[in-house]
């Protein structure tokens, strides 16, 4: 058996979320081989080929790989599809894009964010925004699969795995990227955050997350939102943590404001510690929480940022 593992990466460095996924294949069983697909990624090839368990890294470099592309990737893929009997990726945004469209063109089913695997051919995912776990035995020959990084450990280094550059087909469409625009912030990145202080629709307004983003600062935690708070214009979209944005597991994960709508609780419910700000003691996001305050937030927060300064935060 033999499987496939598509990195995510930014063309420099390799992200963790491939070293969750390279675990979940080390589950599946056989030889697992790393494809970075990329433009000017060689140096995440390298860091790909220290991964431990990876047998071999393949290299493929284009244009249309720059943002990986569903496209060029479905077109990249399928000329190697024949060699695995298992093809994974981290599900995330990236992921979730160019996966669906290579099952579709193999003809079999998705698994889609899987969080265990029971064996080669049986694996565990949520449903009903994460209320229910499912378990899943697929008959299909050839498996395609997204796994959630937060629920697997990240492979570590000590391999050395010979990188193969294959040659990049042209795409089978002519879409291209043309731009992005990035919210830039010195603090950690949501998905690999350790500690997370997320903020609600009781926020009231975007100039009011101010007094969580000095709580973050002073803890060196990212900051992120529920929907109801982006959709309200508070803070760009990739704040969000939930069903239809980011899913976390921090150390730490702080909810002020939040009532805790099933579709938040599926993106953080994982989290190791779980504090909960809220006026409200009715609010849903008290049943998860480690901790609860039932407090006016605009009283409460400044009063945490205050003993975080005196405990030398």
């Amino acid at each position: 058996m033999s499987v496939l593992v598509i990195a995510e990466h930014d063309n420099a460095t390799l992200n963790d979320a491939t070293r969750a996924a390279v675990t979940a294949a080390a589950k599946i069983g056989g030889d697992i081989h790393v494809l970075v697909a990329g433009k000017g990624a060689k140096a995440v090839a390298d860091a790909a080929a220290q991964l431990a368990g990876v047998k071999t890294v393949l290299h493929a470099e284009g244009e249309g790989l720059e943002k990986r592309l569903a496209e060029a990737m479905e077109t990249l893929v399928l000329s190697i599809a024949a060699r695995y009997d298992a093809i994974l990726t981290p599900a995330t945004t990236s992921g979730k894009n160019f996966m669906p469209r290579i099952a579709a063109k193999l003809d079999v089913s998705m698994l889609s964010d899987i969080t265990s695997v029971e064996s080669a051919d049986t694996f565990v995912r949520p449903i009903y925004a994460g209320n229910a776990m499912m378990t899943v035995r697929s008959r299909d020959a050839k498996k395609v699969i997204t796994v959630r990084p937060t629920t697997f450990e990240k492979a570590g280094d000590g391999g050395s795995a010979p990188v193969e550059t294959i040659e990049a087909p042209a795409p089978a469409a002519v879409s291209k990227f043309v731009s992005e625009e990035l919210s830039k912030s010195d603090r950690p990145q949501l998905a690999g955050a350790k500690i997370v202080i997320s903020g609600g629709r009781g926020m009231g307004s975007g100039e009011n997350f101010a007094i969580i983003e000095k709580v973050a600062d002073k803890l060196g935690a990212a900051v992120g939102a529920s929907r109801a708070a982006v959709d309200a214009g508070f803070v760009p979209n990739d704040y969000q943590v939930g069903q239809t944005g980011k899913v976390v597991a921090p150390q730490l994960y702080i909810a002020v404001g939040i009532s805790g709508a099933i579709q938040h609780l599926a993106g953080m419910k994982d989290s190791k510690v779980i504090v909960a700000i809220n006026k409200d003691e009715e609010a849903p996001i008290f049943q998860v929480a480690d901790y609860g305050l039932v407090a006016d937030l605009f009283k409460a927060v400044p009063e945490l940022e205050e003993e975080l300064g005196r405990a030398g935060y």
